[in-house]
């Protein structure tokens, strides 16, 4: 059995410089502004036009990433609309092949839970939960064994089963997430795989996202 940490990468994305210039072109149609437009404007409108919610402007770029974390989180992820979601299939995958080296991939639930190490309960609750994934990996192999399909042997895996999920939205459905899902009330690995992807999005699209805290 693997154990592994959540992980978010944008895999399509234009230009940051190209998309601020055409979100600017844009939305001065609605103030019939164009003439204001100059080689420094676009970030300050952009700004501007976000401060005063006008953010429907935005929804006519959009930003595709790859988000690898556990299928329960995945079970709010696409919950989200408007979105394009395309997902590992456990219909499909065989974790028993030498694709996926013989074993199950699960996410570390530590990294969105309070778990320190030196503490007695948490290593108890963390032994626990260990033991539970190994042994639904043995369940899936001994199912395989006895001639299920994958889709049927799936039955028995966990929520904290490795998944990826491609995930397409536009930037005014991205805020929408951040603002949902980075939330103190979010469900503790939601707010860690959002707030890794927040960072991203902070570092490759700072002026439609850094109004937001709660980046990892």
């Amino acid at each position: 059995m693997n154990i592994i940490r959540p992980s978010v990468e944008i895999i399509d994305m234009d230009d940051y410089d190209k998309i601020i210039k055409k979100i600017e072109k844009i939305g001065r149609v609605c103030y019939k502004s164009e003439a204001n437009i100059s080689d420094e404007s676009a970030e300050r409108f952009i700004s501007n036009i976000l401060k005063r919610g006008h953010e429907s402007v935005i929804e006519h770029e959009a930003v595709t990433v790859r988000m690898i974390c556990d299928r329960g989180v995945t079970h709010e992820i696409v919950r989200h609309r408007i979105a394009s979601y395309s997902q590992e299939s456990t219909r499909y995958c065989n974790y028993a092949g030498d694709k996926f080296g013989s074993q199950i991939t699960v996410i570390d639930p530590a990294g969105g839970f309070t778990y320190d190490p030196d503490n007695e309960k948490d290593r108890a609750r963390y032994a626990v939960w260990k033991e539970a994934m190994e042994n639904a990996e043995k369940s899936y192999f001994r199912m395989i064994e006895l001639g299920a399909t994958p889709q049927e042997a799936r039955a028995v895996l966990p929520n904290s089963l490795k998944t990826e999920i491609v995930i397409t939205m536009n930037l005014r459905s991205w805020r929408n997430f951040f603002r949902l899902r980075c939330d103190d009330h979010a469900h503790p690995q939601m707010r860690e795989v959002a707030g890794i992807a927040l960072k991203v999005f902070q570092e490759k699209l700072p002026i439609f996202f850094s109004d937001f805290e709660g980046g990892v």
